[in-house]
């Protein structure tokens, strides 16, 4: 437990929710068709903002495949006890991604997988929340997860939204793309002053790591006037 109080590392993965590069597949109800597009995606950390994402903690790289890009946290832990600042029981990181898509194609959020390692105590509870959105549109609803103690072990959750309400990016404009997360942990009927619980975009397992699928779209052809 003293390692993950010191510190809370966590990773994330964009990954195509389809076919690999080049290849299309067949879109739920045949109403559409999900490509990946097969020119490289340029993805950069514009701003990065929160108590969970301090500067220096956040970094973005992209998959040499074009599949998925990942967003590495190493300071990501919400706590409550002895000695936690009063401050500490929520912490939040908004990443603001600057995605340069190949022309004549669009994305959008279809999955996200969380993961990370939760201490809590008996009577304290926590929370996972995360939303999306594209700068200058409305932002997504708010997706929340919750935890009861005792628990003393990984966590994981999803967040799914059906093809018909998917968001996605306006086609042939740039628009940056937002995600907010926040860990949120309550004392309940625990005691904050003898006993720690804690929430972390972290895990025992190094290997474990967070998912954002990704659907891909054409663009239409653009009208001849």
């Amino acid at each position: 437990m003293s390692r993950t109080l010191l510190t809370a590392a966590a990773a994330a993965a964009l990954v195509a929710a389809s076919a690999p590069a080049g290849a299309a597949a067949p879109v739920s109800g045949g109403r559409a068709q999900i490509t990946v597009p097969p020119d490289k995606i340029v993805i950069e950390l514009a701003t990065v903002n929160g108590s969970g994402c301090r500067e220096g903690t956040a970094q973005v790289a992209v998959a040499p495949d074009n599949t998925a890009f990942t967003v590495t946290y190493s300071d990501y832990l919400a706590q409550i006890g002895p000695g936690a600042p009063p401050t500490a029981f929520r912490k939040n990181c908004q990443l603001n991604l600057r995605v340069h898509v190949p022309s004549g194609f669009t994305y959008a959020i279809v999955q996200a997988d969380y993961r990370g390692f939760a201490f809590l105590q008996p009577g304290a509870s926590g929370q996972e929340r995360a939303s999306y959105y594209f700068q200058g549109m409305p932002q997504t609803a708010q997706r929340t997860h919750s935890f009861t103690g005792p628990l003393n072990d990984n966590w994981q959750t999803s967040d799914k939204t059906e093809y018909a309400d998917l968001v996605w990016s306006p086609c042939g404009e740039k628009r940056n793309f937002n995600i907010n997360t926040e860990l949120r942990v309550n004392a309940g009927t625990s005691n904050p002053q003898t006993a720690t619980s804690f929430m972390a975009m972290d895990s025992t397992d190094a290997g474990v790591s967070t998912l954002y699928h990704l659907a891909w779209q054409t663009c239409p052809a653009p009208k001849n006037d």
